[in-house]
């Protein structure tokens, strides 16, 4: 154990044992000393490399934590309002995909075709109709506000993003089949987000589909177009930018998270807890029927794996980015802010419980023939 972790271990016990003398005189006092908490655990996180991937998500729920005890600083500036921000975010990161993707990605298609498709169809199936059981019942049985409710279904109509890809790695799952389903499931979102919302969500909230699809285009596609096409020009001169845009990614996601975190505030500190305990169950739902149903058709662990990632992690920033473009930051985009949240929790521990444990040989992803028994 070395002597900066010693240190900021201790700081952060320090800090903890702060907010427990402060709570008595009420939670608004305990602002500075549980920010503190979160930043220092995030530090002492870093300095393991078994730990380190949790930092991130430690700072997420920093983040979320400041925009809670101070919403002020982080809603407007005079007359700029602080939420004009986030498809411009949303923007960036979708470019900084788009680096790093490449045409090859997509040939996997024609090499692995069965793995695909069921990994994209469980997807735009699985997530959707789950969403849309959740949402409808936290209407009905809980009394959950019908456009807050709407954002699980939101989420789960979204096409999965980079953060599975990661997780797929250090899952020991098929990398690969990962990156191929994202950028698929990416590819179609323009056609399917917007379809499956208006089908499933209509009866909760107001849908344009047409209007969405305008959005996905501006929001996702052509910036990850952009990337792409300057990934291809520039080549080996683009590694430099293949390095920091995930950084400025993680950025990006944690400024929304404060931005939309500080707009719905008061909704949040009424269903929050509920809210929370929802996406979650959304979450690792997506996790379990994903690695079911491609056990169902024969896969092997390692793309069983795959597809389990593949369909319970989503693109949250894209499902708030349309929150944004619809004027509902503050009611329709406090799911995906609480799901990206989770997501990071359930997906860094579910990729260091597969981790440890190493899958059978892998293969191409093929459907399962019956005739091979």
């Amino acid at each position: 154990m070395n002597t900066f972790f010693k240190v900021t271990i201790t700081l952060t016990i320090a800090a903890f044992a702060a907010v427990l003398i402060v709570i008595p005189k009420g939670l608004g006092y305990t602002g500075p000393y549980v920010l503190a908490f979160f930043v220092l655990l995030a530090v002492s996180l870093c300095a393991s490399p078994k730990t380190k991937s949790f930092a991130y998500t430690v700072l997420i729920f920093g983040a979320a934590a400041m925009a809670l005890y101070y919403p002020g600083f982080f809603i407007s500036y005079g007359n700029f309002k602080y939420a004009t921000l986030i498809i411009p975010l949303i923007q960036l990161i979708m470019f900084g995909m788009g680096t790093s993707m490449h045409y090859q990605d997509f040939l996997g298609v024609l090499k692995s075709p069965g793995g695909i498709i069921i990994g994209v169809v469980s997807h735009f199936i699985i997530m959707p109709l789950l969403g849309f059981s959740i949402a409808t019942l936290s209407v009905k049985l809980a009394g959950m506000p019908a456009e807050i409710a709407a954002g699980i279904i939101l989420i789960g109509c979204c096409p999965n993003g980079m953060a599975s890809n990661v997780v797929s790695y250090l899952a020991r799952a098929n990398l690969a089949l990962s990156v191929t389903i994202t950028s698929i499931s990416t590819m179609l979102s323009p056609v399917l987000t917007p379809f499956s919302m208006n089908l499933l969500a209509g009866p909760l909230i107001k849908i344009d589909p047409w209007l969405m699809v305008v959005d996905i285009f501006k929001m996702v596609m052509i910036p990850i177009a952009l990337g792409v096409l300057f990934s291809s020009i520039a080549k080996k001169r683009s590694t430099w930018l293949k390095r920091i845009m995930p950084i400025i990614s993680m950025g990006g996601i944690i400024c929304i998270i404060i931005i939309i975190t500080a707009a719905g505030r008061e909704s949040l500190l009424k269903v929050g807890l509920l809210l929370a305990f929802l996406v979650l169950l959304h979450n690792i739902g997506g996790y379990l029927l994903g690695f079911w149903s491609a056990k169902a058709f024969g896969m092997e662990e390692r793309d069983c794996r795959t597809i389990a990632i593949e369909v319970g992690m989503q693109n949250g920033g894209m499902a708030a980015g349309l929150a944004k473009a619809m004027g509902k930051i503050a009611t329709l985009g406090l799911a995906p802010v609480i799901f990206s949240t989770f997501m990071n929790i359930t997906g860094s521990l579910l990729a260091s419980y597969w981790h440890k444990r190493k899958p059978g040989p892998a293969h191409k992803a093929t459907l399962h023939n019956p005739a091979e028994n």
